[in-house]
C-alpha cells in the first residue's frame, strides 16, 4: 500500500476530530450522545484535570466543560518549533501544547492530548490518549487565514514541492514519498467533517489530512543508505513550507464558520 492509500487509515491529528465534532454539537448539528464515540472511535480517551473532577475520567464526563461555548469559541492550534500561532504566552498550556504539536483553546483552558503506549501481559501493544485540561488566563484567538485562501496556498506548497524533490530526483532514494505527493495532487481522502461544515473546509479538510499523514511518515521513516546529509537537508528544506501550509489549511479547515 502506498503512503498516501496508508495514510487514510493512520489516526490523525486527534484534536482535529475533537474540535470538529464538539464545534458541531455547540452549533446544534449533532447530539451530544455521539460525541465522545466519534472523537475517540476505537481508542480508550481519558481528561485529566477536567474542571469538578479528582481524577481522570473518561471524555464524556469531561465534554460539558464546553456546553456554554459559542462554536467559534473552540479552536483548533497545531504549533511547530518556531511557530506558536494561535496559543498564549508562555506558560504551561503553551508548553504542552508545543510539545504534542496540537491542542484544542477555549477561552478559560486548553486542552492537551498526550498518546501513552502499554504492553499487556501477552505482548500485544496499545495505546491510550489522555486529554489534559489546562488552564490560560483570557484567551483570545489571533487572526487566521480563511479556508479559500488556505487551500490556493496548500496547492502552490504542493507543487513547489513536487518540483523540488523532482528536481533532487527523489524518486530514486525516496520512491514512495515522491509517488505520494504526486497522487495527492488529486484529493481523494475518505476523511471527513461532521454536519455543518461547507464544501470547500471539507475538501480542504480531506486534502490536508491524507498529506499530513504522508509527512509525518517521510519524518519518521529515515532515507535509505544512499542518501547522504546533504540530500537529506535538502529534501527536509524542499518538505518544510509544505508541512506548514498542511498544518494551516487544516487549522483554517477546523475553525471554519460553521452554517
Amino acid at each position: 500500500m502506498s503512503p498516501a492509500a496508508n495514510a487514510t487509515t493512520l489516526t490523525a491529528r486527534r484534536s482535529t476530530r475533537f474540535v470538529t465534532w464538539v464545534r458541531a454539537w455547540r452549533a446544534g448539528l449533532v447530539p451530544f450522545d455521539e460525541l465522545d464515540s466519534e472523537i475517540a472511535g476505537d481508542e480508550e480517551h481519558l481528561v485529566a484535570d477536567a474542571p469538578g473532577t479528582w481524577t481522570d475520567v473518561p471524555l464524556a464526563q469531561a465534554l460539558p466543560a464546553f456546553a456554554k461555548l459559542h462554536p467559534d469559541e473552540i479552536r483548533l492550534v497545531l504549533p511547530a518549533p518556531g511557530d506558536p500561532r494561535g496559543l498564549p504566552g508562555p506558560g504551561p498550556l503553551t508548553g504542552a501544547a508545543m510539545l504534542a504539536g496540537e491542542a484544542v483553546m477555549a477561552p478559560e483552558f486548553g486542552i492537551v492530548p498526550e498518546v501513552r503506549t502499554h504492553t499487556s501481559g501477552s505482548g500485544v501493544t496499545f495505546e491510550t490518549v489522555l486529554w489534559r485540561v489546562i488552564p490560560t488566563d483570557s484567551y483570545r484567538p489571533g487572526f487566521q487565514i480563511g479556508a479559500a485562501e488556505a487551500e490556493q496556498e496548500l496547492t502552490q506548497a504542493l507543487t513547489a514541492a513536487t518540483a523540488a524533490l523532482t528536481r533532487l530526483d527523489v524518486a530514486q532514494w525516496r520512491p514512495e514519498l515522491a509517488g505520494a505527493l504526486q497522487a495527492l495532487r488529486r484529493p481523494d481522502s475518505t476523511a471527513t467533517l461532521p454536519a455543518g461544515f461547507d464544501p470547500r473546509a471539507r475538501r480542504v479538510f480531506a486534502r490536508a489530512s491524507v498529506l499530513d499523514q504522508v509527512l509525518a511518515l517521510a519524518e519518521h521513516n529515515a532515507p535509505g543508505g544512499a542518501v547522504n546529509t546533504y540530500e537529506a537537508q535538502q529534501r527536509d528544506a524542499a518538505l518544510r513550507p509544505l508541512t506548514a501550509a498542511c498544518r494551516q489549511a487544516l487549522v483554517a479547515a477546523c475553525n471554519s464558520p460553521l452554517g
